[in-house]
């Protein structure tokens, strides 16, 4: 994590409080607008820095900074002490991080050594797997085609960061606009046929983490239904496109 990303994420924390009413004694109640909004802000920055590795921060000391700069009390630590801080708490993340993003490539790259030897899961030259779930007899898609599917989107471990299945609604995209392990894929498959796909993190989102939901290096699996060719994508359409405009995971390629 940047050191700034740090420092202004305690600086929009305490601009936020000082306009609301500090005067009001803190309750776990949390009943005015002011202790709602302070407590939202606080429980965001927590997530935030937590994401970056910096779980070990002491919520009693950054309470005790934040009360500091509201009564404007002279600081407790000098700005050299402070960055020297930082910047320990800053290497350390960084390499928990590391050391996680290694740990995740290697077990994908074990999970995918033990698939590839079941019953019914193909590898392709370029490393994806596949397996047929239900048959077709329907077209099979260009890269230059439109289509719409509906699809599952896990991890090795089996946990769900998206589904249009559970929104209830396909989504529709150029073929050539999402991540290579699908656009591959989409190319294997006729209309009506569901297949799974195992995706290395190659053919995915490599050493990017596009959401916390995908951590770096992930190998990511996809149960896919190809429910139609719809057309050629239009002008618009030509650059790269979200699976799902609100909140479902971008597997659209960078």
């Amino acid at each position: 994590m940047k050191l700034h990303r740090l420092a202004a994420s305690v600086a929009v924390l305490t601009l936020v409080l000082a306009g609301c009413d500090n005067k009001a004694a803190v309750s776990s109640d949390l009943t005015t607008p002011a202790q709602k909004a302070s407590y939202g802000i606080g429980l965001s920055m927590g997530k935030n820095l937590s994401e970056e590795g910096m779980d070990d921060l002491d919520s009693q000391a950054v309470a005790l900074g934040i009360e500091d700069a509201l009564t404007k009390k002279d600081q407790r630590l000098t700005d050299d002490e402070l960055m020297e801080a930082f910047g320990f708490l800053q290497a350390r993340a960084q390499e928990r991080m590391s050391a996680l993003n290694d740990k995740i490539a290697k077990d994908g790259a074990a999970f995918l050594v033990d698939n590839a030897k079941r019953d019914g899961v193909k590898t392709t030259e370029s490393g994806l797997q596949y397996e047929v779930v239900t048959s077709a007899e329907g077209a099979k898609p260009k890269v230059s085609d439109v289509v719409s599917v509906h699809y599952t989107g896990t991890l090795i471990d089996g946990t769900v960061f998206d589904s249009s299945v559970e929104r209830g609604e396909p989504v529709e995209f150029p073929v050539g606009g999402v991540i290579p392990g699908w656009v591959e894929g989409l190319q294997l498959m006729n209309v009506g046929e569901k297949y799974k796909f195992y995706i290395p993190s190659d053919l995915a989102y490599g050493a990017q983490s596009p959401t916390p939901a995908i951590p770096a290096n992930s190998t990511l699996l996809f149960e896919v239904e190809l429910l139609a060719i719809v057309g050629e994508p239009q002008a618009e359409d030509a650059a790269t496109v979200d699976l799902e405009a609100t909140e479902a995971v971008d597997v659209t390629k960078e």
